[in-house]
């Protein structure tokens, strides 16, 4: 069933795998209740029968327990990997071989095979797209705009051989997308801001459920798991530097403290600098922090959050990790112009000589949590993925009345995840009472 993905079967490294990618899949789905509801509700009620969805996600046990969930609502699912290290190769071979979902994802592939993997769910022709940093969505955008010079060669090379009515058809088939990650919602309200987007899509991302939880207490957890798994470094005593107090920041900078680090905390937001020195954390310029931090993780969403300049401030020895979606936030380019290296010394670990001294640059500056870990806990994965299935249904139900534009998930829906997801945990919460829902609609009653 594994071909080459022109082939457009499947692309996985060795189908031979599927037993354990079986068996971790399963694993996490014990703590994916809610997801699992609304698979049931699926399987009964079929909402994306016909449709064919594209996927662009990290290829982890998560997203698996997502894409069986879509194709039990009838959708005909691809997936391709939205990171080259974040694929976990099992899971891959376990959604071939026991779902016969396409799947293109090779963990550790290269930059021609990654884009050859979006060109092979582009070519699907999706009706929906699902996007964690909008590569999908991009794509289309410039085949729409007929800015193919700037596609990457695999996806250029194939729309080169399209008619003009087959590019069309492709971009106007899309109903419309939605969106996982902070990084792809930025891009899509730029598309939006600048009148060039083409169908409405949902900013998962913006949903309460998925913010507050997911980039909070999973990247909190998973971006330390990844640097632990990745250099055994001890935490407990050691200087870290947070650049960005967002919601991954946040919940990272909890988790740093916790564990007995020293944090420190860098910000361009007056407002979310302010936040972090009244949570306790010392707030500095990055020029500052760079003399004195031993582990340095960017989490922010933009590009060269730590340049060459700050490199050459740090200590010998100085770890340096990204867990933002692109590896731009370190400017590695800068790095390899300025330094020697890259030494592999362990997995995911390089040494850079830089002013004689050591630098260690974790996961080639991707998401350290996807690249030496296994991202986020699958209990958290549960709210963020029930909102990406009910974010697809909706676009299907209700595409012709949404506007080119980016819509947050009903907050209706928002809240009955909430409401499945601690019915499940076994917590019960209290009611308005007839007497409280009239107080709270009126306005008469004063002191």
């Amino acid at each position: 069933m594994t071909t080459t993905a022109a082939s457009a079967t499947s692309d996985i490294k060795d189908p031979k795998l599927a037993a354990e990618g079986r068996r971790r899949t399963e694993w996490a789905e014990r703590s994916m209740p809610v997801l699992r509801l609304i698979r049931e509700r699926f399987s009964r009620e079929r909402p994306l029968a016909g449709r064919r969805l594209s996927a662009c996600l990290h290829v982890t046990t998560e997203t698996a327990n997502l894409a069986v969930t879509l194709q039990a609502g009838g959708a005909d699912v691809a997936l391709c990997g939205s990171n080259p290290l974040s694929t976990q190769d099992d899971v891959a071979a376990h959604l071939v071989k026991d779902h016969g979902i396409k799947v293109f994802a090779i963990k550790g592939e290269d930059h021609t095979t990654y884009y050859e993997h979006i060109r092979a769910a582009l070519a699907h022709r999706p009706d929906v797209t699902m996007d964690d940093g909008a590569d999908l969505v991009g794509a289309l955008h410039m085949i729409a705009l007929n800015r193919l010079d700037d596609l990457a060669p695999p996806v250029r090379q194939w729309v080169e051989g399209l008619s003009g009515a087959e590019r069309r058809a492709l971009v106007g088939g899309v109903a419309g997308s939605t969106e996982e990650t902070t990084t792809g919602v930025i891009r899509l309200k730029a598309m939006a801001r600048d009148g060039v987007l083409q169908f409405p899509v949902i900013a998962v991302n913006d949903s309460d459920t998925k913010h507050l939880f997911d980039n909070r207490y999973g990247t909190g957890q998973s971006t330390l798991d990844g640097i632990l798994r990745a250099t055994n470094v001890l935490v407990a005593g050691s200087t870290i530097v947070v650049a960005g107090y967002g919601w991954c920041g946040r919940g990272f900078a909890l988790r740093a403290r916790g564990a007995g680090a020293n944090v420190l905390v860098t910000e361009i937001d007056p407002l979310k600098a302010l936040e972090a020195q009244m949570e306790g954390y010392r707030v500095v310029p990055m020029a500052e922090a760079a003399r004195v931090g031993d582990v340095f993780v960017t989490l922010t969403g933009n590009v060269h959050v730590i340049r060459v300049e700050h490199m050459r401030a740090m200590k010998d020895g100085a770890i340096l990790a990204n867990s933002g979606h692109f590896n731009v936030e370190i400017d590695l380019d800068g790095l390899k112009r300025a330094a020697q290296g890259p030494t592999p010394v362990r997995e995911f670990v390089d040494e850079w000589r830089l002013d004689g001294k050591r630098l260690f640059v974790l996961a080639d500056g991707r998401l350290i949590n996807l690249a030496a870990a296994e991202g986020h806990p699958a209990s958290v994965m549960d709210m963020s993925f029930a909102n990406q299935a009910l974010a697809a249904e909706h676009v299907v139900r209700h595409a012709s009345d949404l506007g080119k534009d980016v819509h947050r998930i009903p907050r209706e829906l928002d809240a009955d995840i909430a409401r499945l997801k601690l019915a499940a945990m076994g917590v019960a919460i209290d009611t308005l009472t007839p007497e409280q829902q009239k107080y709270l609609a009126s306005w008469e009653m004063g002191t």
